[in-house]
């Protein structure tokens, strides 16, 4: 599905295919990375894969996430027809233990497709989908293009959230050959808004920036601790939109090749050379993806009224 009702248009050589797998419903910044996703006219959106977030809040929370993604979608009126897919219900047991899923199916699937257009595909919650995928044929390695929304900080690691719910997973696609390209906790923790800059540039944006904004303030009333760095009161991090701007533009200069580390079972890296290089980006432009995104939804509730 592409959508692609703008005055501008993408060369053909540029466009690729994505996938994006989400653990939607885990909070509530997945939700504006998905549609940016979906109104980026580069991509080719092959699919959306429902994640799980674990188990600590609720026990369904692949299908929670699923729903959630059901939601956006009726919010922008937009075919579901064939885009839905769930994700693992768990994390993976072991390092040698698949989940098999619709989710993981549909990125083999499309991975061994032969098709000429790059195949990157975006985790904005844990890894189990792909770390599945890579078990159950390893030939899809090289190719496609991974970038994933999770980790501590380098060089020592520390407790991540994404990274929490499937350590066997990322140490899996770590030790692979897939290309990965990693934005750690540090980075996607660069792109903050204020709740005003989005009464102001999102809720006038139709129906579905009107939902965007409405379940980020009921989210942020919820279950955050109030200790939460998150909770400020008039702030948000919208940490996974940067898998959407790497895809738009690489933000060259922005990153370092290191070898892949070991994750440890209290998240902490554990670093080799002679293990193969990952890409680990230091920053990002944060400009450059919220004015992408708040352009897009302009322009797509000024097209829903005409």
């Amino acid at each position: 599905m592409t959508y692609n009702d703008y005055e501008f248009s993408v060369p053909s050589e540029k466009r690729i295919r994505v996938i994006t797998n989400t653990d939607a419903k885990n909070e509530a910044d997945d939700q504006f990375a998905i549609v940016q996703t979906l109104l980026s006219p580069k991509f080719d959106n092959v699919g959306l894969i429902a994640a799980h977030f674990g188990t600590a809040r609720v026990l369904d929370s692949m299908e929670q996430s699923y729903a959630e993604l059901e939601t956006v979608m009726d919010k922008m009126h937009l075919n579901k027809t064939g885009m839905l897919y769930r994700g693992a219900t768990h994390a993976m047991p072991s390092r040698k233990e698949p989940v098999d899923s619709e989710g993981a199916q549909l990125i083999i699937r499309e991975a061994m497709k032969d098709n000429p257009s790059p195949l990157f595909v975006t985790f904005m919650g844990p890894l189990t989908d792909l770390g599945s995928a890579l078990l159950i044929e390893p030939r899809i390695a090289n190719r496609l293009t991974a970038i994933w929304i999770g980790g501590g900080v380098y060089p020592n690691g520390c407790v991540e959230f994404n990274l929490s719910n499937d350590i066997n997973a990322a140490n899996v696609v770590f030790a692979s050959k897939v290309e990965l390209w990693q934005v750690p906790q540090n980075v996607y923790e660069m792109m903050a808004v204020s709740l005003a800059e989005l009464e102001c540039r999102v809720r006038p944006c139709g129906d579905i920036g009107q939902y965007l904004c409405d379940q980020l303030q009921a989210h942020s009333y919820e279950d955050l601790p109030r200790t939460s760095p998150f909770r400020t009161g008039e702030t948000w991090v919208l940490g996974d939109n940067p898998s959407v701007g790497l895809m738009l533009y690489e933000h060259r200069n922005s990153y370092e090749y290191i070898p892949a580390p070991f994750i440890s079972s209290d998240m902490a890296y554990i670093h080799s050379s002679r293990n193969r290089p990952i890409r680990v980006y230091k920053s990002i432009d944060s400009r450059l993806i919220l004015e992408d995104m708040y352009c897009k939804l302009a322009l797509f509730a000024q097209k829903q009224k005409a």
